[in-house]
């Protein structure tokens, strides 16, 4: 039905004092019952290559294609600042950075704005969020229940995890992160959730964050195996910025290995710390034969230069492909109980996504903020039946700040004018969208933090414009030609009317966004980028 909620109101009253008819009342929740539920799950840092729906050709993840297969996969789908706390907060608020308060991983979050959970309970919705949170106070009343990762930053434990209820309460629950997240989520699904209304779950992990601790019974995966090096693993940085240099993101620069169990104090690692002795002792038995081949490599002369960057390489990728085995098969166990309750499943949307790419050694790094290729796209998965055509693929410039807008969208709500993004309902429906956006906005604000510096710019299907404006640094690519990002052309004359246009789209979402002018005065400009 497409009767309003104001006007099926008022014909209940007129109903009613006609004789208290209670067709109204059950047109109400026919239309309450078509509304579609959503599911949201969100990994950490979890990067497109290591999705094999995206072709990364380095792991398998058959559960996340699976939604992608029988749903839409998103090409071309970005974050507006590349790290943890601000990404979540504009996916929450459907805002940029500047706007919802959230440029850094250290800045306080105001919870009483408008955000999508609030606006979908508001609308009748029953709304959950359990697992990572990583905004620096506790979800409020936009959402009927929450369990939240607590302790090590707000970014949680891998192993014993503690968790704080909406109940107020903080519980250690024994056990792997990624398991008892889904383990919540579907106690919630089964026991908790109001079955009369439509349902917004948000499971949201901490894999494969650092540390990146995968649960036992993946970590004898990739042991034998060398995983494919990215193309610009030993990248130079030649005539690029000097912030690509002296980033502090490099793989290889050290190896640090865990000491071998019988030399290993777990008091003096908070992780190690929440391992019961057998937990402990297991894990040593995976590590232990690694950290002794490294040591007889180091007596043999045989750990430095690129043999020292391409073991650091496997160690790093080989850890953190095993956490995206626990996520991939923990989306598993989602998509199992929506099979098992086909009813709901037809008019549910699932949506699988990150909070951000990350850099699996692409120009030598692991880490994300710099608004490159690898640290600024994001995963997007999504399925719903009732919908979405199985095989869907949308190129379109899509953003994190999008996601809210397009929630509301496919539930019937309408989308509050403060948020800056758009729905992406028309893309994934087929429906053509001509005055779709031709290119996005980006800007890094967390000065200094692993030797970055405060960054905007704007990328279009082809062009990407960098402005390290603490410096006015420019660097500009032809991603058709160079999607690596090897060969900085600003200043070359056969782009000058390119570059000309995209200045120009910068100013232009720089006013549409309403972004600061005084981000780009003092003490922002002429400080060096290592200095805060």
């Amino acid at each position: 039905m497409n009767f309003s909620r104001n006007y099926i109101k008022g014909w209940m009253m007129m109903s009613c004092g006609l004789g208290g008819s209670l067709i109204p009342s059950i047109s109400l929740q026919a239309q309450e019952a078509e509304k579609p539920n959503i599911i949201f799950i969100m990994a950490d840092d979890h990067a497109n290559r290591a999705i094999s729906a995206y072709g990364g050709g380095i792991n398998n993840t058959p559960n996340i294609d699976r939604i992608a297969n029988e749903g839409a996969i998103f090409r071309n789908n970005f974050c507006a600042n590349s790290i943890c706390g601000p990404s979540r907060a504009s996916i929450l608020t459907g805002k940029h950075s500047h706007k919802n308060g959230v440029t850094g991983n250290a800045s306080a979050w105001n919870g009483k704005q408008i955000l999508l959970p609030r606006v979908m309970k508001e609308a009748g919705y029953n709304t959950a969020l359990i697992g990572k949170w990583h905004l620096n106070s506790n979800p409020g009343n936009e959402f009927d229940y929450w369990k939240i990762l607590m302790g090590a930053g707000r970014q949680g434990f891998y192993y014993n995890p503690d968790f704080v209820t909406s109940e107020g309460k903080t519980v250690m629950m024994k056990g792997y992160s990624t398991d008892l997240i889904t383990d919540e989520a579907l106690g919630w699904l089964d026991k908790k959730r109001e079955e009369e209304k439509p349902f917004m779950l948000f499971v949201q992990y901490k894999a494969p964050h650092v540390p990146r601790m995968p649960e036992f019974r993946f970590m004898d995966r990739y042991v034998n195996d060398t995983i494919p090096e990215p193309k610009t693993l030993f990248d130079d940085y030649e005539s690029r910025s000097p912030y690509l240099e002296q980033a502090n993101m490099k793989i290889g620069k050290r190896i640090k290995t865990l000491p071998l169990l019988e030399d290993h104090d777990p008091s003096e690692n908070i992780y190690y710390a929440r391992m019961t002795k057998e937990q402990l002792e297991k894990w040593h038995s995976f590590k232990d034969p690694e950290t002794k081949r490294i040591l007889k490599l180091k007596q043999e002369g045989k750990l430095a230069g690129k043999e020292k960057k391409r073991l650091a390489y496997q160690m790093f990728i080989k850890d953190y492909l095993r956490c995206i085995d626990g996520v991939d098969e923990n989306v598993g166990r989602l998509l199992a109980w929506l099979d098992q309750h086909q009813q709901i499943k037809e008019n549910t949307i699932i949506v699988y996504s990150s909070d951000q790419s990350y850099f699996t050694g692409q120009h030598g790094w692991a880490e994300k903020r710099f608004m490159y290729e690898d640290g600024m796209r994001m995963p997007l998965v999504m399925r719903w039946p009732k919908k979405i055509k199985a095989g869907t693929e949308v190129k379109d410039l899509v953003q994190n700040i999008d996601f809210a807008p397009s929630f509301l969208d496919m539930a019937g709500v309408e989308i509050p004018d403060q948020m800056q993004g758009e729905s992406v309902l028309k893309l994934v429906s087929g429906e053509k969208n001509s005055d779709w956006r031709k290119s996005l906005y980006y800007h890094y604000y967390d000065h200094g933090k692993h030797n970055v510096p405060r960054h905007e710019g704007v990328r279009s299907d082809r062009y990407k414009l960098i402005h390290y404006y603490t410096d006015d640094v420019w660097e500009f690519y032809d991603l058709k030609k160079d999607a690596d990002e090897l060969h900085n052309l600003y200043g070359n004359s056969r782009y000058k009317k390119e570059i000309k246009q995209l200045k120009k789209e910068l100013y232009r979402l720089r006013k549409q966004y309403e972004v600061p002018d005084d981000h780009f005065k003092a003490p922002y400009v002429g400080v060096g980028h290592h200095k805060k």
